[in-house]
């Protein structure tokens, strides 16, 4: 039974992928419904303001549904939102079984499993939990932190260097690389750069041709869509002619905000607000913008995932504050000698104060090493 099961829950799992990008804030979820050892119905969580998983599932698979099998990658909500209690629906269906991944984090959704419980429902969960935690590991975060999870993707020489003294960044690493570092941002809501990175570099901040190899539950790849741009940029010296106001590869507008501090230039902000940017003016930390203020707008706005793609300096100032959850880094066998470091403005006097690393990912994209890690403590 445990191996059907198992089967079973990562298809749930894999279903829940085909919706990476799309549903935050809300998380990705999917289920399977099963009878007599068949699937008789399937569904995914397409997007926040739709039908959960449980729905297109029970939808799908009709009267078979009674005395079914339900495989939930996340505990069935048990709340009244933009859609009805998933746990009501399957208790009216006369779901028999119910077998959950992870159960909910958020506060406002728990009691699924109990209600199913008090209604006769035999009820399991914890198998492949660990995969299903990984899976919705922002929406797992954001419950836990009350704050969107910072992810700093970078590219650097063996010698860490990101950019040569000129700033020349392009292109550090591998076009294989570059690939691979385009499904973050297909899987996180925000990228974020600093004025500089815009001024320096010109970014188009788009998705293009992704490679989602970070991803391993993914069988298909999901809609690609373009991340919300995310300006840090004090004084308003954003140009309006930068790409990033630009038309994705899909013709989609761009959405873009440039998050400027108190007291930023109005005339500079009237022509930013010209090409349509979404200007917010925030408090100011000395010289830059609050991180901790430009954080909790973005959570205000449904925006809970960050993936930092700034220069040193940006990196460097969230690094201090201990607002980095995760590293992407992709290493590339060249040597730069004296360029600019990963991050700018951090540094300590002994080896003992260094901050270590969980690593979780080392993978080789041909030349490149491939890292992703966790900072410890």
């Amino acid at each position: 039974m445990r191996e059907l099961d198992e089967r079973f829950l990562r298809r749930a799992l894999q279903l829940a992928e085909r919706a990476r990008g799309h549903t935050h804030p809300n998380p990705l979820v999917g289920a399977v419904l099963v009878r007599d050892g068949r699937i008789v119905g399937e569904g995914y969580h397409p997007k926040a303001g739709e039908p959960h998983a449980e729905v297109f599932a029970l939808k799908e698979a009709g009267p078979l549904a009674r005395g079914a099998t339900a495989y939930v990658s996340l505990e069935p909500c048990n709340h009244h939102g933009r859609t009805p209690p998933c746990s009501l629906a399957l208790l009216q269906a006369g779901v028999a079984r119910v077998v959950v991944a992870a159960q909910d984090p958020n506060p406002l959704a728990q009691g699924g499993l109990e209600r199913l419980r008090a209604g006769g429902v035999e009820v399991e969960a914890g198998l492949l939990e660990a995969e299903a935690r990984e899976q919705n590991e922002v929406f797992f975060h954001r419950q836990r932190k009350g704050r969107p999870f910072v992810l700093l993707k970078a590219a650097l020489t063996l010698d860490g260097r990101v950019a040569a003294l000129s700033g020349d960044a392009r292109y550090v690493s591998s076009e294989e690389s570059r690939r691979v570092a385009q499904a973050y941002r297909q899987w996180l809501p925000v990228v974020m750069v600093g004025v500089g990175t815009v001024l320096q570099d010109d970014p188009w901040l788009t998705v293009r041709e992704p490679d989602f190899r970070p991803f391993p539950l993914m069988l298909e790849p999901p809609p690609l869509r373009d991340p919300v741009k995310v300006v840090l940029d004090t004084e308003g010296r954003t140009p309006p002619t930068a790409r990033i106001f630009q038309k994705g590869p899909r013709e989609e507008p761009a959405q873009v905000y440039v998050l400027v501090g108190r007291g930023a230039p109005k005339e500079r902000l009237r022509v930013l607000e010209g090409v349509d940017a979404r200007v917010v003016e925030l408090p100011r930390e000395g010289e830059r913008v609050s991180l901790e203020a430009a954080l909790a707008f973005l959570l205000e706005e449904g925006l809970d995932g960050v993936l930092l793609e700034g220069g040193p300096r940006l990196a460097g100032a969230f690094w201090q504050r201990g607002l980095v959850d995760k590293l992407a880094l992709f290493v590339a066998p060249k040597v730069l000698g004296e360029g600019k470091g990963l991050l700018e403005g951090f540094a300590v006097e002994r080896m003992a104060e260094a901050k270590g690393l969980r690593l979780v990912r080392r993978e080789w994209l041909g030349e490149d090493l491939w890292l992703e890690a966790y900072p410890e403590g």
